[in-house]
């Protein structure tokens, strides 16, 4: 598991071709979950990724633990970041066990890795605190820019993987509806989902344009309040039962 997980680090570089996606939604979302959660928070984030969370959630609060399961994503990250104060510990999310409780787990961008989503969010509910919270980010099959191609009949299914999501070993893509249902069933209470980036074309054709970084802005702000149509989702719930 650890090489296969190892394998996909090249897409974690700045020569990876959607980039520019990375770069616009990993440095939005961790700002919406800093606006509802105070600094006194002990949060803990599953998966290092491109380190951009892991750095800002280590600065702003009070205890951050950070649950990986590559070495090599993690020697990357600390070899970048050597200031970082983050604790990482090297885990496969379903085998991580820890006495400490938390008030914010973050599961930004992790479940269309797993085998088994349910089991991982039925597994972490035990290190929340009570009254704690979920943070659960994940890439939406039917974003605008795929529901388009798809009215083009350049997609022929929304839901498929593209080279993008096979590079990042991706193995589904979410929409609203099964997001939602995905938390329900394994035993979560939805307070708020909204959405990530709304994106009306693709990566080549949004470069083209050369947008400025107020319009960039300005779709991530857009994409708040339509999440069926945005790049990705971020739900926000608390265990019940």
């Amino acid at each position: 598991m650890t090489n296969r997980l190892d394998s996909f680090i090249e897409a974690y570089g700045e020569r990876f071709a959607y980039s520019f996606d990375n770069d616009l939604i990993l440095n939005w979302y961790p700002k919406r979950i800093l606006d509802k959660v105070p600094a006194s928070a002990r949060v803990l984030e599953l998966g290092v990724g491109h380190g951009y969370t892991t750095l800002r959630f280590a600065r702003y609060f009070a205890r951050t633990l950070v649950v990986d399961g590559s070495a090599a994503v993690i020697e990357k990250f600390r070899a970048e970041h050597p200031e970082c104060t983050a604790e990482i510990v090297e885990s496969y999310f379903e085998s991580f066990e820890t006495e400490e409780r938390f008030d914010v787990i973050v599961m930004g961008f992790v479940l269309e890795h797993v085998v088994d989503p349910a089991l991982v969010l039925r597994h972490f509910k035990r290190f929340l605190v009570p009254g704690g919270r979920c943070f659960v980010a994940v890439p939406n099959g039917e974003s605008m820019h795929r529901r388009l191609g798809h009215s083009a009949g350049l997609l022929a299914d929304m839901m498929a993987l593209g080279q993008g999501d096979r590079e990042l070993g991706h193995l589904r893509q979410y929409s609203k509806a099964s997001l939602l249902d995905l938390l329900e069933k394994a035993g979560y209470h939805i307070c708020a989902i909204e959405g990530i980036f709304l994106k009306p074309f693709t990566t080549a054709q949004l470069l083209q344009l050369d947008l400025s970084p107020a319009i960039t802005d300005a779709l991530c702000q857009l994409a708040i309040g339509y999440p069926e149509l945005s790049c990705a989702l971020l739900a926000e719930a608390e265990p019940h039962g």
